[in-house]
């Protein structure tokens, strides 16, 4: 995903938008009290000014950026940026509206006996984080193929942060990937488990998803490059994958069903369908933006899960 990393952290410099305007703004409120559509956050784009609502939620301050037919998402101002002329955010808090009623039931996971099990991606979280492996592959640190592991407070795009939290939302159980490497045993009493973007697993992962039978591979360039886990001092370790340790290297486990290209790049998801592999089914885009608004999509992997 090394491209992708790129564009967002070029988007994120353009976060010029009205800085000062803003920073004062939230200086002013932060310690107010906020009643709902009774503060706003100025916010300029291309000459064109919106006033975005700030609500209290969960007690910080925050903006709610969009509202779908099933959630209200909201940001912090530092996770914000503009791209394509749009407000984007590095990753949202969802809060599932109250009114959803029926579609809401359609979607929801109700068989408790047997809850598919999703796999939450703190290993590429790490990977894409300050001092993290994109530093090194820029050329920025040379000693960054080693980096700490994050809390999973830190997920944002690159880590599936909005499926986690939909997914949660929506009843499905999970795991972090760190929980997996220590005891790979643990998705076998699961019939079917999920993959989200976990680029960057270690080999016990690798052949714990791989060996088992119904994996729902949601976002492609999962399981794309091999490191090594030291619980001791909190890090991880590239080991090989991504161009590493010599350029001609993809992915790291030669793995035959790798669908990093071209899906990983198709971040709309306009034609968004899932194929079969041997053991499971994979998506043929990066959902992460898709899985907030497309009922369709969410009712869909529901189904796949029967």
């Amino acid at each position: 995903m090394k491209s992708k990393k790129v564009v967002i952290l070029a988007t994120s410099i353009l976060l010029i938008i009205s800085i000062g305007v803003y920073s004062q703004f939230l200086n002013e409120i932060e310690d107010s009290p906020i009643q709902e559509d009774q503060k706003y956050l100025p916010i300029t784009i291309n000459d064109e000014t919106t006033l975005y609502e700030i609500h209290k939620v969960d007690g910080k301050n925050l903006i709610k950026f969009t509202t779908t037919n099933l959630f209200n998402v909201y940001s912090s101002v530092e996770d914000l940026y503009i791209a394509y002329d749009k407000l984007l955010a590095k990753k949202g808090l969802f809060k599932l509206k109250s009114n959803v009623g029926s579609t809401f039931s359609q979607i929801e996971i109700s068989d408790e006996q047997d809850k598919p099990l999703v796999i939450v991606p703190i290993f590429t979280a790490s990977a894409y984080g300050e001092n993290g492996f994109y530093e090194f592959f820029k050329g920025w640190c040379d000693t960054c193929t080693t980096t700490k592991i994050v809390s999973i407070e830190k997920l944002d795009y690159s880590s599936s942060n909005n499926a986690v939290q939909v997914l949660k939302l929506l009843g499905y159980d999970s795991i972090t990937d760190i929980e997996l490497d220590q005891n790979p045993n643990l998705i076998a009493k699961y019939n079917k488990i999920i993959i989200l973007h976990n680029e960057y697993v270690t080999k016990n992962m690798f052949n714990a998803i791989t060996s088992h039978p119904n994996v729902i591979y949601l976002y492609p360039n999962a399981l794309y490059a091999e490191i090594e886990v030291d619980y001791e001092k909190n890090e991880i370790t590239l080991i090989r994958g991504h161009g590493y340790p010599e350029s001609t290297i993809m992915n790291g486990f030669d793995w035959e069903f790798d669908n990093t290209h071209p899906y990983e790049y198709d971040i709309d998801c306009l034609d968004w369908e899932f194929y079969r592999i041997p053991n499971g089914k994979m998506l043929n885009c990066y959902p992460d933006v898709k899985m907030v608004s497309d009922t369709k999509l969410l009712k869909q992997i529901k189904n796949l899960l029967k």
